[in-house]
């Protein structure tokens, strides 16, 4: 309240005074007002401090407000307005070091406003930025175009050329691979007068984030031919791109390199799992085990790590052997092997085990992603009973069914079959986001409701939420599947003006297929071969392929399978379509002679398949192995009696319409 009183009076003496705090000779805290201040540990302290600091008219000299500034902004950040009120009204001079307190303050309170306001009150008082007041400021960009400006204030100022100043070239090319800027980051790194193992680092941790692999080990070269020796983080970056290019080769060798150097130990924990991890992006999981086992302290990521890893080789009994060895389990152990079985299609009773054993045995509480692995794995498999009690486990735990986890829900009774179910769980949602909004007009479009759809689509633009691209690419889908070509050609027409999007080649694919299921294929040709800013994919030159299965224009064909052959000469899709084609326009000479192309390129044609999903899991079976199939003679007579029972069913019906 003092403060607030005073301000009037002191800030007109602080103009009055001419005496200056000389700061060659009196930077020493031996004033009694800041030795006080230096062991000030309260508000209400530090208040009666800035009292005789008042009284004493000291207050306006740039080395006492500069202590005072750094209590109360920094030592004890709770009286940051104490420090703006001294600020505004007692500092008619402030250096670069009272600058950049306040700066600091503000970005560790994450004001990006009052740090650039700040920055321009500091360049209209002529007072020269540091190296500090610019790690202050990028500290809260978070935009490519924040990050440019600063740069280009930072070549101007000249602080890049005062001494060593690679923290800050450092901090630049940070933010620029964070922010989508990899080609900045490039420019500023090869700059660098003399870049250090962190200005590597930086680089080579940056590009593997970002997954440019190769850019990341030529950096790795560079870096150890110019004499550097390589640390820690520059073996994890190394580590993960070997992973993501399954190139157990170099990973090999960096392994090697951690084994010569830190043998065994464990303070390099991370880096041990990291080549547990790169060795199963790799599939080889025998060296994974290898290494597992030579190590000499294990953390629950050791183990986890194993376990999710032999689940992605979908390798399960491996997993669950470690998993059963485990010392301790946590949440992502239960969900990294509930996710194996679920994906699987294994036997439903082994799943329900485990979550009872969970829930019960261990008092682990499941989350989200748990329903979600068990959710997605029932609709990869349709097994609708799984779904549905999943779907019960939820409510009988009282978990709260929000967007993404209705989005599942919603997927998985689509995939299985139920649209009714669907439309159950995504009325319930009270919150939808586009997520969900999308998933289910994709069920809607895919069970052949194209109506529906549409309308949903509406009602989701009613209720607020913006459409994105796969939410258009679906309503597409839906008015294709449903013979909607005016309604599909208006969405496609409007995607730019009215949702801002440019059609991507899932859009163009779509429209195509949409023209060629209603025998437009003219129209579908000349967008693939004239309108299109993009090369045409696969799907494309299909769907117009297929569009000609009755045989009245062969030389579309003939087009389209000669394009589609240059982007997939391997598959046997074409072959069999222009074979049958041919047939259809009883040219069986032409059609013989596709079939022996086919076979002569050692393409073959894969067996369908059909699946039944039992209590035990999914048996999948092909018709050419019906001899050889264990429980041939069960599915036989299972069959027979199936036939008997429609037979029987179809003379009843006709004599009744007789």
């Amino acid at each position: 309240m003092f403060v607030r009183r005073g301000v009037r009076f002191f800030a007109t003496e602080c103009k009055r005074k001419t005496t200056t705090w000389d700061p060659l000779h009196s930077l020493e805290l031996n004033h009694t007002s800041l030795v006080l201040l230096e062991r000030c540990n309260s508000r209400n302290q530090f208040k009666q401090i800035l009292a005789n600091i008042m009284r004493m008219n000291l207050i306006c000299d740039t080395f006492p407000m500069s202590r005072l500034l750094v209590f109360s902004a920094i030592t004890y950040p709770d009286n940051i307005d104490l420090a703006k009120l001294l600020f505004r009204n007692f500092t008619p001079n402030p250096n670069v070091f009272v600058y950049n307190t306040m700066i600091s303050s503000s970005a560790v309170s994450s004001s990006k406003k009052e740090c650039f306001a700040l920055y321009g009150d500091m360049i209209r008082h002529s007072v020269c930025p540091d190296r500090q007041t610019f790690l202050y400021l990028m500290k809260v960009t978070n935009f490519l175009s924040e990050v440019k400006q600063i740069h280009c204030h930072v070549t101007v100022s000249g602080v890049l050329s005062e001494g060593d100043n690679n923290y800050l070239w450092n901090y630049l090319v940070k933010l620029y691979t964070e922010l989508g800027g990899l080609g900045f980051a490039e420019k500023v790194f090869d700059e660098m007068p003399e870049p250090d193992v962190s200005s590597f680092n930086t680089m080579i941790v940056g590009y593997a984030k970002k997954g440019y692999c190769l850019e990341a080990m030529k950096v790795y070269y560079k870096m150890v031919s110019d004499g550097i020796e390589p640390d820690e983080y520059a073996v994890l970056g190394i580590l993960v791109c070997c992973g993501r290019l399954s190139d157990v080769r170099i990973g090999r060798g960096v392994h090697g390199w951690i084994e010569r150097r830190k043998p065994g130990s464990s303070s390099n924990l991370i880096l041990w799992n990291a080549v547990l991890d790169m060795y199963f992006k790799c599939k080889e999981s025998g060296f994974a085990k290898r290494v597992f086992d030579m190590m000499a302290k294990k953390d629950v990521c050791s183990w986890n790590t194993m376990v999710g890893g032999f689940v992605k080789l979908e390798d399960m009994e491996a997993a669950r052997d470690v998993f059963d060895q485990m010392p301790r389990r946590d949440l992502v152990s239960w969900n990294s092997l509930l996710l194996g079985y679920s994906k699987k299609g294994c036997d439903q009773r082994v799943v329900r085990e485990l979550v009872y054993e969970m829930l019960i045995g261990e008092k682990v509480v499941p989350d989200c992603v748990t329903f979600v692995s068990l959710i997605s794995g029932a609709a990869d498999n349709g097994e609708i009973s799984q779904g549905r009690w999943v779907h019960g486990l939820m409510i009988r735990l009282g978990l709260q069914i929000d967007a993404f986890l209705g989005s599942a829900l919603v997927d998985m009774y689509c995939k299985c079959g139920s649209i009714e179910r669907a439309s159950k769980v995504f009325k319930t949602v009270a919150v939808k986001d586009v997520t969900l909004w999308t998933t289910m007009i994709t069920g809607t479009a895919f069970h052949g409701n194209g109506k529906q759809a549409l309308q949903l689509f509406e009602d989701m633009q009613e209720d607020g939420v913006t459409p994105n691209k796969v939410t258009l690419l679906a309503v597409l889908t839906a008015c294709s599947h449903s013979g909607l070509v005016e309604e599909g050609l208006h969405v496609f027409n409007h995607m730019k003006e009215k949702f801002g999007f440019d059609p991507e080649t899932e859009h163009y694919g779509s429209l195509v297929d949409l023209l060629c299921r209603a025998g437009r294929v003219e129209e579908a040709k000349d967008i693939v071969q004239k309108k299109m800013p993009m090369r045409a994919s696969q799907s494309m030159w299909g769907s117009i392929l297929s569009a000609c299965r009755g045989g009245e224009d062969i030389e579309t064909a003939e087009m389209a399978l000669t394009e589609l052959l240059k982007l997939e000469p391997e598959k046997e899709g074409g072959y069999v379509l222009l074979s049958n084609i041919y047939a259809a326009a009883r040219r069986f000479g032409y059609s013989d002679k596709t079939r022996e192309a086919m076979e002569s390129r050692g393409v073959k044609k894969v067996a369908g398949y059909s699946s039944v999903v039992g209590v035990e899991g999914v048996h999948s079976f092909v018709a050419t192995e019906k001899q050889n199939h264990p429980r041939w003679l069960e599915i036989r007579r299972i069959l027979h009696h199936i036939c008997d029972e429609m037979s029987s069913n179809f003379d009843l019906l006709r004599t009744e319409m007789n």
